[in-house]
């Protein structure tokens, strides 16, 4: 099965695609997996560490074909406020519940959530439901993945465990 040789990021790649691939956000971070373009090209990507794929991004095969990556649509909601602090007010309390969160420069992206939308509107951001890629930021160590709040052990054991914010949600 012939192999993808390079991921070319997005805009540094001009070449005709030989075929496209379309994932949600989920299906594009990947470490190895056959995938199927929709033409029918099937192809192996098979990296040493997961790799999130963004919209746009270019998977060069050993022939020197390029696949490439669209980002499937999703259900999100922009959000928008009166100037940049409120903006980044509203960013800062997405980014404490570690939501993921696309930054589109006037405004952010994050998936329907009911719960979140509710906060949002609270903090009294404007928000416009669309379909369209997600592509979040990856976060100081996600790499296109942010974390869950679970920081993988129980809170019931008995020494002191401040991490400089609260669990609650």
């Amino acid at each position: 099965m012939i192999r993808v040789a390079q991921i070319l990021k997005t805009g540094s790649w001009t070449d005709t695609p030989a075929d496209t691939i379309t994932l949600d956000r989920e299906d594009r971070h990947r470490r190895r997996a056959v995938m199927t373009g929709e033409a029918g090209l099937s192809f192996l990507l098979d990296e040493p560490v997961a790799v999130h794929l963004r919209h746009g991004d270019g998977l060069q095969l050993e022939d020197g074909r390029v696949i490439e990556v669209r980002g499937a649509a999703e259900e999100l909601v922009e959000i928008s406020a009166d100037n940049h602090a409120h903006l980044v007010k509203i960013a800062w309390h997405l980014g404490n519940r570690h939501l993921p969160t696309q930054l589109m420069g006037e405004s952010l992206r994050i998936r329907r959530d009911h719960v979140i939308e509710d906060m949002v509107k609270l903090l009294g951001g404007t928000m416009t439901e669309l379909q369209a890629p997600f592509d979040p930021e990856g976060g100081a160590y996600g790499h296109g993945q942010t974390q869950g709040h679970d920081h993988g052990h129980s809170h019931a054991h008995g020494h002191d465990h401040s991490h400089g914010h609260s669990h609650d949600h």
